[in-house]
């Protein structure tokens, strides 16, 4: 009797905290259920987008390839419009700036890369569109807005890249002594992923006034060999004295 008694009493506790608590539990599984449902779509749609993304992308690629520049720009901005920062977004851009070369639009491919930089995350191709751009920049010979857009980033991977490229602009501005610090620097990187032309490096930098091209050699043939320069530049001073008279 008492057992009986014991479990009456049990069923009515468990009705008693199901008509107080019920109504909250029913919630809390529908929401659980809701988020579950909505995750799911969102998860679907992000997955659907990303597809949609990656097909316009192959198409605008083929395009490119095939020097088509009407049917390339409306697909790129496409992209641009209803696929904002994403992978294939940034990607677009790049593949744009290389279409815009191909057809001597180099303002057009400018501003391209610049609109790739100021784009959210996509750090890498960020770092590939900056090169290209400083390439641009070269070729309309504006070495000052080089330095502008290289100067303080520190990218390992592209430091020797960036490196060069300044060294380049900092020569067309006159600023040997940096253009001399810049090539060895990019000459110097250590690291094994490095794509420079030594070679090339090289040449640029003796190809610069003889007071930088002293800083390759060793501190006491650097000193002997500015002078060997002073003691020449003096002796021609001289001599078109003479010749004046």
């Amino acid at each position: 009797m008492d057992d009986l008694q014991s479990e009456k009493e049990q069923i009515e506790e468990l009705r008693a905290w199901w008509t107080e608590y019920g109504r909250y539990v029913i919630a809390g599984v529908v929401i659980a259920v809701g988020g579950l449902i909505g995750f799911n779509q969102y998860t679907g749609h992000k997955l659907a987008a990303q597809v949609e993304a990656s097909e316009l992308f192959e198409s605008l690629a083929v395009n490119v390839v095939d020097g088509k520049l009407d049917e390339a720009e409306s697909i790129a901005n496409d992209l641009a419009n209803n696929y904002a920062n994403t992978t294939y977004a940034a990607q677009s851009r790049l593949a744009m700036a290389r279409l815009y070369m191909d057809k001597n639009r180099d303002q057009d491919a400018a501003d391209v890369l610049t609109e790739l930089l100021a784009m959210r995350d996509n750090d890498a191709l960020k770092n590939v569109g900056r090169l290209r751009l400083a390439h641009v920049l070269l070729y309309q010979d504006k070495p000052q807005e080089v330095a502008d857009l290289l100067e303080g980033v520190e990218v390992v991977a592209f430091a020797a890249l960036y490196d060069e490229l300044l060294g380049d602009a900092y020569a067309a501005l006159g600023r040997t002594a940096d253009a001399g610090d810049a090539y060895r620097r990019a000459m110097a990187d250590p690291s094994p992923n490095t794509t420079i032309d030594r070679a090339l490096v090289q040449m640029k930098l003796v190809d610069l006034p003889e007071v930088v091209v002293a800083k390759i050699a060793e501190p006491g043939e650097a000193a002997e060999e500015v002078e060997a320069v002073e003691a020449s530049d003096a002796v021609e001073v001289v001599e078109q004295g003479g010749e004046s008279e």
